[in-house]
């Protein structure tokens, strides 16, 4: 499985951007995927999860601020981020939350966003 992530950037407090995840190698369809991220000295967390028929789930600190979608003809998951915040400021992967649990997953170089204040 090939997953590349992309979007990141520099934005003001308030801004906002959307993170793109293509995701090869793997029948997508019936797939659960998710975003984390990762801040400077902190342990990686979950973001954002979306089940293979659309069911949403987001930790609580982005909830109302940011949208997880999918798009099963391009093979990608979005995660658009509004209202953003310094907190907001990490290294973003996306990856499949079984690979996670079973600790297999291959988190690559993920995309960084970074929130001025």
């Amino acid at each position: 499985v090939q997953l590349q992530a992309c979007g990141g950037g520099l934005v003001q407090a308030g801004g906002c951007l959307r993170l793109s995840c293509a995701v090869s190698g793997i029948f997508f369809t019936i797939i659960d995927m998710a975003w984390y991220r990762q801040a400077p000295g902190m342990q990686r967390e979950l973001v954002a999860s979306i089940t293979s028929d659309g069911g949403t789930n987001y930790v609580d600190s982005v909830k109302g601020r940011f949208t997880i979608s999918r798009d099963n003809a391009k093979n990608t998951v979005y995660l658009q981020m509004n209202s953003l915040e310094p907190e907001d400021t990490a290294v973003y992967y996306c990856n499949r939350p079984i690979s996670v649990r079973r600790g297999s997953a291959y988190w690559g170089q993920g995309t960084l966003v970074t929130v001025s204040s």
